[in-house]
């Protein structure tokens, strides 16, 4: 096997894992700050390219495609949070219907095709498989940005009463808190976030695929409890809501660079979900093991 094609892969996983880190953040926030099962990932992650896509096809810039990719997730967020909280469906069932319906609507944004090609050397993309170190740095410079923004945004009293209603929703509505708002601007926000890791994507790679999203909540769960292992290995006393955030990313990142790494030992790629499960099963050992009895900062 050779080392030197190994290392040529790990930009790419880099970008990738900088892109799947964002969508993470999205997972984040419904799994361990609201603490809810939401499923609509899977569906908004491909609306979001749909969107991005098409709107850079028809001549928009790739920043404003971004923020369409953002607001189309955001809605697919907010009608989850709608069937739960006006319809009475539990959170899990109406995401799992909001996921169901997306695919037929991806499909109408992409006008009845199931794959649009946007190719870097027809369109302005902001970033592209083709130049690794534009991706790279861009992916960077907009992952340090949405994490400050998200910093700042979960210290205001919207945030905190999003926090509230995760940690507690009995006492939270004792203090004046309606939880089905805070649901819904949770939910909605991170389907946004899911939405943008969506539009970066089609970009990156060069199309949109109505089954993209497919596996996505999966690999938003890898790199939370990747990050979140390795945080209470490396900085075991400082829990601080931006490390988490940060350790979120780097789960991201660590999730793709060991992708890679299995790709190249040549094992079938067929084998990837198996192995997805398994990197996740080592990783709550490990924190497992340094705990003697338990990853002691995971919530059940």
């Amino acid at each position: 096997m050779n080392l030197l094609n190994l290392f040529s892969r790990f930009p790419t996983a880099l970008a990738q894992g900088l892109i799947y880190g964002i969508m993470a953040l999205g997972v984040y926030i419904t799994f361990r700050i609201l603490k809810i099962s939401d499923l609509t990932v899977d569906g908004s992650f491909a609306t979001g390219g749909a969107a991005a896509v098409m709107a850079i096809i028809a001549g928009a810039s790739p920043i404003v495609a971004l923020l369409l990719a953002f607001i189309t997730g955001l809605l697919c967020g907010a009608v989850t949070a709608l069937l739960n909280s006006r319809l009475k469906i539990p959170t899990v069932l109406a995401s799992i219907l909001v996921q169901l319906a997306l695919y037929s609507v991806n499909l109408k944004i992409q006008k009845g095709s199931a794959l649009i090609a946007v190719s870097v050397d027809r369109y302005n993309l902001l970033i592209s498989s083709r130049n690794l170190t534009k991706s790279n740095l861009t992916g960077l410079l907009l992952t340090a940005v949405i994490i400050a923004i998200l910093y700042w945004f979960f210290g205001t009293e919207t945030g905190c009463a999003i926090r509230a209603t995760g940690n507690n929703q009995a006492m939270a509505r004792a203090n004046g808190i309606n939880p089905a708002v805070s649901r819904f601007i949770g939910l909605s926000m991170a389907n946004g976030l899911v939405g943008f890791a969506g539009g970066l994507l089609a970009q990156f790679q060069g199309f949109t695929d109505v089954s993209m999203g497919r596996g996505a909540i999966v690999i938003g769960l890898a790199a939370i409890i990747i990050g979140e292992v390795l945080h209470s290995i490396l900085i075991p006393r400082n829990f601080s809501f931006m490390l988490r955030l940060i350790f979120v990313i780097v789960g991201g990142i660590i999730y793709y660079m060991v992708m890679v790494i299995i790709l190249w030992m040549h094992i079938d790629s067929n084998d990837l979900k198996l192995f997805t499960a398994l990197i996740v099963a080592a990783f709550f050992a490990a924190g497992n093991l340094k705990n003697k009895g338990g990853f002691s900062n995971a919530e059940d």
